[in-house]
């Protein structure tokens, strides 16, 4: 009876160990992956990890599916890679704001648009120095008959009523940002590199702009703000 009891207990504990130590492959990110941008097959791994009802990390016999998608969060190496990171599109960052940018075939750059690209929106006023704001494109709407096209960007939220002025003037000229630039702020004609997002929303509340950096030129004495 002893010996039967023991039998019963190591095959009850090897069928509990089965059931909840199972390794199952699941994917893991293989280097720092920033908000927004397309994931790609060289920035997943697998990983093989003790099954858990309370995890939900992406299969790795999902990673066709996860190559192509973008991250809809900052992505850190080494961390598993779970449903919600992944988003279709391009998704808007907590504190900013979405807007419609309505814009001519000359007023665009020759290269097409797409979620995630860096843009810079210059507003070119008949009277005083031209303006800028670093933007993110959201959404890229179709090429009308007449050649215009209506693009979402994503903006600080308190410089998005700034950019709708700007856009009902018409006076606007949408530049490709500097790559490995951080979109969604403000910054003077001519800086250096557009403020991060998390930078606008201060940097309009106070009034003052990011410097241009060593050697920028100052503003002509006298010359009036866009």
């Amino acid at each position: 009876m002893a010996v039967a009891l023991i039998a019963a207990g190591g095959l009850g504990g090897a069928a509990l160990y089965n059931s909840t130590g199972q390794r199952v492959a699941v994917l893991a990110l293989a280097r720092d992956v920033p908000w927004g941008q397309v994931i790609t097959d060289d920035d997943l791994v697998v990983a093989r990890i003790a099954g858990d009802p309370a995890l939900h990390p992406v299969s790795a016999q999902d990673r066709s599916k996860a190559v192509g998608m973008r991250a809809a969060t900052d992505l850190k190496r080494g961390s598993m890679l779970t449903g919600s990171d992944l988003a279709q599109g391009q998704t808007v960052q907590p504190g900013q704001i979405v807007v419609g940018v309505s814009a001519k075939r000359t007023q665009l750059p020759a290269s097409r648009l797409q979620p995630g690209v860096q843009i810079v929106v210059v507003n070119t006023p008949d009277n005083g120095r031209p303006d800028s704001l670093a933007a993110t494109v959201i959404t890229v709407g179709r090429v009308d008959t007449d050649g215009s096209q209506v693009i979402d960007v994503a903006v600080g939220s308190a410089d998005g009523p700034r950019l709708a002025q700007w856009v009902a003037g018409g006076r606007i000229q949408v530049l490709l940002a500097p790559r490995g630039s951080a979109a969604g702020g403000s910054g003077p004609a001519g800086s250096g590199a557009p403020a991060s997002p998390s930078a606008a929303p201060s940097a309009a509340s106070t009034g003052t702009a990011p410097s241009g950096g060593a050697g920028a030129p100052a503003a002509p004495a006298g010359t009036g703000g866009a």
